[in-house]
């Protein structure tokens, strides 16, 4: 990417400006826009990720690229590169620079990091449609995750390489000259009574905007002021043990950082701290039949090319229910599994795709039947595919329901009077992601 360039967004990020690159444009060397980059490119890193490689991807990578087309993600936000970063390149297009032009249409975007860094990323990105200001950045891959779920899918890998800097050079020429694909992504929409003390996690945003779709019918009243929240998610959303353990896990990370220091020390830890949670041996002093979600839940879904909710069954031994819009989720796993055509035919399913505008909605039973599904010695328990679902939640028993995101997991308070409510819906705009291979 040409300096003046490089400079101008660098300018305009630091002082919040799209103007304020203007006089790298009017200043800019004899030619220096004569020739525009064939795939100019962007990264943000989280030095966080990547154990102790962090700082030193960083370092790499600018030497690779310029320190200013390395975005450290503790100092340069996604949103404010949107906002500023491309919003000076539009500018001086505006102006008659072609270079800058051509720089916006072709500009591609890395993200060093794991699949919570690259949903912020996508996410910042997609609201680029939304205000009329397309192309949309396409995005690639480096996997600095424990999951990596994202980047299994599209192909960048499931771990950071142990020879890293070389991968670091062909990771960035993949991002090249790789093909794009399209990404559905979900907007979960959560609706509790006021007063629930609810602790969210970062993915989800207060909101005074949401309201129930009303074409359905409610079960018991519904209380006369609600509190709510949204957030999008790319690869799943579940509810149930899974997500209890997801959330006991995070505690005892953030209490004791020290024991998780890596992608491997985080895969131990999660499995042994899984063991412990009643995942695998419910207590005999509790009804075994209060553990599995149908005690606690109605579910409703629309189904593809349909605008009717249909009622649907929880089967009683499933304990945690998962709505995954990938083909990876735990690390690579494929808990959907590949059924044959005779099967899904004979269920109404199709093949299950990321840009199909369907959710695969499964459940899992006790631990021993999660730990198979996760060997992929058998698939997990097909519920439905889905275009829309709704969740209808009632206390009672049970004071609490565990939920997750993409990896990112909450304790929701359950009230005995009222109900709670989670939506589901596609968002209309579809993400762009480079494959790398």
């Amino acid at each position: 990417m040409p300096q003046y360039l490089r400079y101008a967004m660098r300018d305009s990020i630091r002082l919040q400006d799209p103007a304020a690159g203007e006089s790298r444009f009017l200043h800019r060397a004899d030619g220096e826009d004569a020739f525009p980059p064939p795939c100019p490119m962007v990264v943000f890193i989280n030095p966080r990720s990547g154990g102790r490689h962090g700082h030193a991807l960083k370092e790499r990578l600018q030497q690779l690229m310029s320190e200013e087309q390395v975005f450290d993600l503790s100092d340069v936000k996604p949103h404010e590169f949107v906002q500023y970063g491309l919003s000076c390149l539009e500018m001086l297009a505006g102006l008659g620079d072609s270079c800058a032009k051509e720089t916006r249409e072709r500009i591609r975007v890395m993200v060093a990091g794991g699949d919570g860094t690259v949903g912020w990323v996508l996410g910042c990105l997609t609201e680029l449609r939304k205000l009329g200001r397309e192309p949309v950045p396409a995005v690639g891959i480096i996997p600095l995750g424990t999951g990596n779920d994202l980047s299994r899918s599209f192909r960048w890998g499931g771990s950071f390489p142990f020879a890293w800097r070389s991968a670091i050079k062909r990771s960035l020429q993949r991002a090249s000259t790789g093909p794009v694909h399209p990404l559905d992504s979900w907007r979960v929409s959560l609706s509790m009574p006021e007063g629930t003390r609810v602790k969210p996690p970062h993915c989800l945003k207060h909101t005074e905007e949401f309201t129930l779709d009303q074409g359905l019918e409610i079960e018991g009243e519904l209380p006369e002021k609600v509190t709510s929240y949204e957030g999008v998610y790319y690869n799943y959303f579940s509810i149930g043990m899974d997500a209890q353990v997801a959330y006991g896990f995070h505690h005892l990370r953030d209490e004791k950082p020290y024991l998780a220091n890596g992608p491997i020390a985080n895969k131990i830890i999660y499995s042994g701290y899984s063991c412990t949670q009643g995942w695998f041996f419910t207590p005999c002093t509790s009804d075994p039949g209060l553990r599995g979600l149908r005690n606690i839940m109605r579910m409703h879904i629309k189904r593809a090319n349909c605008s009717e909710w249909e009622l649907i069954a929880i089967p009683k031994s499933v304990r945690a229910i998962v709505a995954l819009n990938l083909h990876s989720y735990g690390s690579g796993r494929n808990p959907w599994g590949k059924p044959k055509p005779e099967y899904l035919e004979k269920r109404g399913f199709v093949e299950a795709d990321v840009a199909d505008g369907l959710l695969e909605v499964f459940g899992l039973k006790q631990g021993w039947h999660a730990s198979f599904v996760m060997v992929e010695l058998i698939s997990a328990k097909h519920i439905a595919q889905a275009a829309a679902i709704r969740l209808e939640l009632r206390g009672g028993e049970w004071k609490n329901a565990y939920m997750q995101m993409d990896g990112e997991p909450w304790k929701q308070p359950l009230s005995k009077d009222f109900s709670t409510f989670v939506e589901i819906k596609k968002e209309p705009f579809q993400s762009v992601v480079i494959s790398g291979k």
